[in-house]
């Protein structure tokens, strides 16, 4: 059966320092619940959860708008929380096979592409996601240009969206990425005039070592 929709990844940033830092059995608490996380906010946008992997999410959102809206709460909501890493989320808007609880083809892989080409704290969009949604309110869009991806023919244009209403963004544990309020901070230090901001004492040791 062959379907349309937005198909979108969204993942942890930095999730191998995370590891790194805190060991596997932390890390995989905070990914079950980043998938946890994804999968109660998809509810609000018509969404649902096609699968996890790893670290990582991928959702089905009929409505390229609604994908829009989701992707740029994921990343407010859950990726600007005190102690949780930064997420970053990629989508695409297109058919694609669908057999069983899974879909496949080149609209879902190039959708994990545009994730794969995110850093920490962006929603990336193709420019058939954009089109289609139409016009968005409360929401920035931005073109980030055109981009190759590996095997795909013809170079694809990318949007970056966020909230209008979006602050300053937290600052990150240099050591373990995980995104922390100053105010909560277990540690901080000053090094050439820059401060730095800790989850732990740990991290802190780490980062001076």
């Amino acid at each position: 059966m062959t379907e349309i929709g937005t198909f979108m990844f969204a993942d942890l940033a930095g999730y191998t320092a995370l590891t790194e830092a805190h060991g596997d059995e932390r890390a995989a608490d905070l990914a079950q619940m980043f998938c946890e996380r994804v999968c109660s906010l998809e509810l609000d946008h018509g969404g649902r959860d096609v699968k996890t992997l790893g670290d990582a999410v991928m959702s089905w959102v009929p409505d390229p708008r609604e994908a829009i809206a989701l992707g740029v709460r994921i990343v407010d909501v859950i990726g600007r929380s005190h102690g949780f890493p930064a997420v970053r989320v990629g989508m695409h808007y297109g058919s694609a096979v669908r057999r069983g609880d899974d879909w496949f083809g080149a609209t879902v892989n190039l959708a994990a592409r545009v994730a794969d080409l995110a850093t920490a704290g962006q929603v990336l969009l193709t420019d058939a996601t954009r089109r289609r949604a139409g016009r968005l309110t409360e929401i920035e869009v931005r073109d980030n240009g055109d981009h190759r991806f590996k095997n795909v023919a013809q170079a694809v244009r990318i949007w970056s969206a966020r909230s209008g209403r979006h602050g300053p963004p937290l600052p990150v544990d240099p050591v373990c990425r995980m995104v922390i309020d100053p105010a909560r901070a277990a540690a901080q230090t000053t090094r050439e005039g820059e401060r730095y901001w800790f989850c732990s004492e740990h991290c802190l040791e780490a980062f001076d070592s």
